[in-house]
């Protein structure tokens, strides 16, 4: 399994970095981004696949791993990175495809550096996402945040990401790893699926849409006629998607053309799942629901704490309004959300304490439920 570097490394880099972001404050702050300590380093375990020389991105021992970045979630983001790699057998061949609003301040350059300080050794890169490329086609939902453009650019994925990537893993940026999330990249996906991801069947399928597109005679159950099973609910926040299946199959201009006919019809009230209902649901490849413990955010109203569905875990997810972050800062924690504090890097202001790295104990099997470890 993999090693850590020394503590006294990673609290030393951590504290050089506290001093010279002194001042940097929170985001908005004169376009700073918050202050993070610099995370353990972590090594390759044995059996990890050699790394093919000269083959950078397009080395086929590779696990490609999707995310979106901006100031805002980068909280987030940084916590799961950390658990990401914490929790890999093989860490050195995680590879992470940043998508990052072009344009924006903090901009690219900026959070290139905070990755680069807390994670000195982690393979990604960063490319831009035009906002105009979708903004006309986005529609009011049910909670702002959801109307933000970076939410829709994990459609244009397999036009950004280098053609010789040929799948990868999305993520939202509100998740946390407790598994190595190879066991979720060697998920076998059959020549008819583009997608896999955990399906909750038990879901009111219904209430994804209105009734305007159910009782329209070319729309409703029709859309879903002749799939390979009945559609089911499943969380865009988690995926394994096959780039070459997705470019080869055009779903970018199918996403976009569902978007189009919500501006005219208003067939959902959600901002980016719909459309993956519309184009994958009954065609996911299922994936156990341990790679997705969603709703740890609560609902997109209120934001109330949820506990773990039952059985184990093995990625959490806090989908809904409430972040962790954001209830531990206000003082109304949920319980679970003690759990993601424990991969948090953000050095608050003052806080000289936190510029070290967390420690092996508030990272120990204590803080997690025993369901993580069953497999």
């Amino acid at each position: 399994m993999a090693a850590a570097a020394p503590a006294m490394r990673a609290g030393l880099a951590a504290f050089l970095l506290l001093l010279a972001a002194s001042g940097a404050g929170a985001v908005g702050a004169e376009g700073a981004l918050p202050r993070f300590a610099e995370a353990p380093e972590y090594r390759n375990g044995e059996g990890c696949p050699a790394a093919v020389a000269g083959a950078g991105v397009c080395d086929p021992g590779l696990v490609h791993i999707a995310m979106t970045l901006d100031a805002h979630y980068l909280r987030g983001s940084m916590a799961a990175i950390y658990s990401l790699l914490k929790h890999a057998s093989c860490p050195e061949s995680l590879f992470f495809h940043f998508l990052a609003a072009d344009g924006a301040a903090p901009g690219v350059a900026e959070l290139r550096s905070a990755l680069a300080a807390s994670f000195p050794s982690l393979r990604f890169e960063i490319y831009p996402f035009r906002a105009d490329a979708v903004t006309g086609l986005i529609s009011a939902s049910v909670r702002a945040a959801l109307e933000a453009p970076l939410n829709y650019a994990r459609n244009y994925l397999a036009d950004l990401l280098p053609k010789c990537v040929p799948r990868a893993i999305y993520l939202d940026s509100d998740v946390l790893a407790v598994d190595d999330v190879r066991r979720l990249w060697e998920t076998r996906l059959p020549a008819a699926a583009v997608v896999a991801a955990p399906e909750y069947c038990h879901a009111n399928f219904s209430r994804y849409f209105t009734d305007a597109f159910w009782s329209d005679p070319d729309l409703g159950a029709r859309v879903f006629a002749g799939r390979r099973r009945a559609p089911c609910y499943f969380n865009t926040g988690v995926m394994v998607i096959d780039l070459r299946r997705w470019r080869s199959g055009n779903y970018r201009h199918r996403v976009e053309q569902w978007m189009e006919l919500q501006k005219e019809k208003r067939i959902y009230e959600l901002g980016s799942l719909p459309p993956f209902l519309l184009l994958f649901a009954g065609e996911v490849e299922a994936v156990d629901h341990r790679w997705n413990q969603h709703g740890l955010g609560g609902d997109n109203i209120l934001g109330s704490c949820r506990p773990l569905h039952k059985g184990p875990v093995s990625l959490m997810h806090w989908s809904g309004k409430g972040k962790p972050w954001d209830r531990l800062d206000s003082g109304r924690p949920c319980p679970l959300d003690h759990t993601w504090k424990s991969y948090d890097l953000y050095i608050g202001d003052g806080d000289v304490s936190q510029a070290s790295a967390p420690s092996w104990a508030s990272l120990s099997s204590s803080a997690l439920p025993a369901s993580v470890f069953s497999w």
